[in-house]
């Protein structure tokens, strides 16, 4: 099987230019491609594992990655797919947000010996002469092919700002440079990228009269469509220390009986034929194809051994104790009790097992919570610090979720 083809029959490939040369080139040459990640927070997240993903897929068949990440675009913030301008970072923030991807991306893409590149568009874009880059790069574009993509259409009800309407341009140019610079001929990324990747594809024809190429991948979904990656309490973050190894591991272990095949197929390296047969499984056959998927994705990002305890842990919880010490936990400061006791519905806040104290008062009105394996009905129910002084207590949320609460 070609590399084209086990990207296709992963279900990775959405649209590519050229479509017969690209197959060539990713099946007969060795090629410089990039993907870009915008440094908008302190962590990578599910959202750009198939991005990661992919790229480790073309590095083992020789290609060579470069990870471009945004230190200028970052400024702006892509508006494909945003309904409102995103929130806009310092240098600072986005310096250190560049640092922390780069230290998680190294799980999956193989930075070493020059395998992979690493580069910042902070480098070329922030320094550019405003008047200068419009001569030399804005008269290749057109304002309106421009709004006629779906990235800028979905926004001009509600407002597209000139700020923004900027993005498309620097995406193009970085793609400029990074095939002077690196001869990078392949530009890949999420499918809601495929209007920024056209516009370097173009550029560079125009501007070089030189041929470049563009590939997207399909986006992360459930079967209803839904982005995954989200749960009740935020992203399903790469970061340990802000989705823990059993948390990340409990995420892909939950995913639905229609999603966990395409999950395997897309975020793991489990050979297809292996899966096919896994394909035959239904109903509770498939809690083994799910246990599999979520000890190799958190294998993946946080190693074996930390994959290994989320699974012992996970087995332990749904079995016979529920004292395993790799639980995610929350360490309740005294000041959060009031008269030597705390209420059920600021428990479950505190602990970050309900967005709002109406949904933690919902969740016990269901009969969704139990502490110590025993079911809480009464909404004035107070646990006493005492007693969490003397024992850690377990507080199980629906069928799946603990959480250990201490002091």
């Amino acid at each position: 099987m070609t590399l084209f083809e086990e990207l296709e029959a992963r279900g990775l490939v959405a649209q590519s230019t050229s479509l017969e040369k690209v197959k060539e080139l990713l099946d007969n040459e060795k090629i410089t491609f990039y993907i870009g990640f915008d440094p908008t927070a302190d962590s990578l997240h599910v959202g750009h594992f198939v991005a990661m993903i992919v790229m480790a897929h073309m590095q083992r068949h020789g290609h060579t990655p470069i990870a471009l990440f945004g230190g200028g675009t970052g400024m702006i913030g892509d508006p494909s797919g945003k309904t409102d301008m995103r929130k806009m970072l310092t240098r600072e923030q986005i310096d250190y947000n560049i640092e922390c991807f780069v230290n998680q991306m190294g799980s999956v893409v193989d930075f070493s010996e020059g395998k992979a590149l690493m580069e910042n568009n902070g480098d070329w874009l922030l320094s550019l002469n405003y008047i200068e880059f419009l001569r030399d790069i804005g008269v290749h574009f057109s304002v309106n092919r421009m709004l006629s993509f779906e990235c800028y259409k979905q926004r001009l009800e509600r407002g597209l700002s000139f700020f923004e309407l900027n993005y498309m341009l620097m995406q193009s140019y970085d793609f400029l440079v990074l095939n002077k610079k690196h001869n990078c001929v392949l530009e890949m990324g999420g499918d809601d990228q495929w209007s920024n990747i056209i516009g370097g594809v173009e550029l560079i024809r125009k501007a070089e009269g030189k041929e470049a190429y563009g590939l997207t991948f399909n986006l992360l979904l459930t079967s209803e469509g839904k982005k995954m990656g989200k749960t009740e309490n935020g992203a399903v973050w790469l970061d340990p220390n802000k989705t823990s190894p059993y948390e990340f591991y409990q995420y892909w272990r939950n995913v639905g009986d229609a999603d966990v095949i395409k999950c395997l197929k897309m975020l793991t390296f489990v050979p297809l034929d292996e899966i096919r047969e896994m394909e035959k499984l239904e109903g509770s056959q498939l809690n083994a194809v799910k246990e599999r998927l979520a000890f190799e994705l958190t294998k993946l990002i946080h190693g074996e051994e930390e994959a290994t305890k989320a699974m012992n842990s996970a087995k332990s919880l749904f079995g016979v104790g529920i004292d395993d010490e790799n639980m995610p936990a929350t360490v309740l400061d005294e000041s959060k009790f009031t008269d030597g006791s705390i209420g059920i519905m600021d428990l479950l806040f505190e602990c970050g097992l309900a967005p709002s104290k109406g949904e933690a008062r919902r969740l016990v009105q269901q009969g969704g919570i139990a502490i110590d394996n025993v079911k809480i009905t009464d909404l004035a129910l107070a646990v006493s610090l005492d007693s969490i002084r003397e024992n850690d207590i377990i507080i199980k949320k629906g069928k799946k979720v603990f959480h250990r609460v201490k002091l």
